[in-house]
């Protein structure tokens, strides 16, 4: 049945899961910077082990941003900040780090979504829930497995093109030597934000959205995932100066 009681557009505990998140994202840059920027040996960071978790904090923002579409209004504004942010860290590794740039990362994954879900979500709100999490989430899988081993390469004759280079970078397609140390195309990522939009939905049709979310507050997390985006903005700059700072004494 459809939740009839007043949903809160803050969920205490969809704070608090980004702000366990953002937590370890911050843990995992600052041993990035140790590893990549500083040479500290720490060989699970290289491992696949690092690599799921690595993966589980992106998979988790991504999923939470799709699920957090229902609880705002102000989609433009929170889909031009969050591209925004994007633009801003991909200009900043630019000239910081030339060699570990950032192009097409997390945020302007999740920002491009917000802006692109202002167009389908008239469309989407059609779509049985059950349908569109399930449908969405096998599509993340297939796509994701069928880009990371078969990507589309175009001729020598359009590699020369270079803004079609970075459109089909941004899409999902990227050509021989682009490189990005986080790289989030639209494909296959903007169908995990589909699961994401689609779970709220579903759970709402059950009537579980405030008995799953609406409490479990833990002050100083749930501050941390109320603010998410300007710790995320600020908090590499912190990284690298502790990480140097570490490295330096040790």
């Amino acid at each position: 049945m459809l939740e009839t009681t007043q949903i809160k557009q803050r969920l205490p505990f969809i704070d608090l899961i980004r702000g366990i998140t953002i937590i370890e994202m911050i843990s995992y840059h600052f041993l990035w910077d140790l590893v990549y920027l500083y040479n500290a040996d720490i060989p699970w960071y290289k491992s696949h082990g690092a690599y799921i978790w690595q993966q589980s904090i992106c998979w988790t923002f991504i999923l939470l941003a799709g699920f957090s579409w229902h609880l705002g209004k102000k989609h433009m504004k929170r889909g031009l900040w969050a591209f925004g942010g994007g633009v801003v860290v991909s200009l900043v590794t630019a000239i910081v780090l030339p060699n570990d740039r950032v192009r097409y990362g997390v945020l302007t994954l999740i920002g491009s979504c917000i802006l692109i879900w202002i167009l389908l979500d008239k469309v989407l709100k059609k779509i049985p829930a059950g349908v569109g999490v399930s449908v969405s989430f096998v599509l993340f899988l297939i796509l994701r497995s069928w880009t990371k081993q078969d990507p589309i390469q175009l001729s020598d004759n359009l590699l020369n093109v270079t803004w079609l280079k970075s459109v089909l970078a941004y899409i999902g397609f990227p050509q021989a030597g682009f490189s990005s140390t986080d790289y989030f195309p639209l494909l296959p990522w903007i169908f995990l934000f589909a699961t994401g939009y689609f779970l709220y939905s579903f759970l709402q049709e059950k009537g579980l959205i405030n008995r799953l979310f609406g409490k479990w507050k833990v002050p100083g997390i749930n501050f941390l995932g109320k603010h998410s985006l300007i710790i995320y903005m600020i908090h590499q700059p912190i990284c690298y100066v502790v990480a140097f700072l570490v490295s330096e004494i040790f």
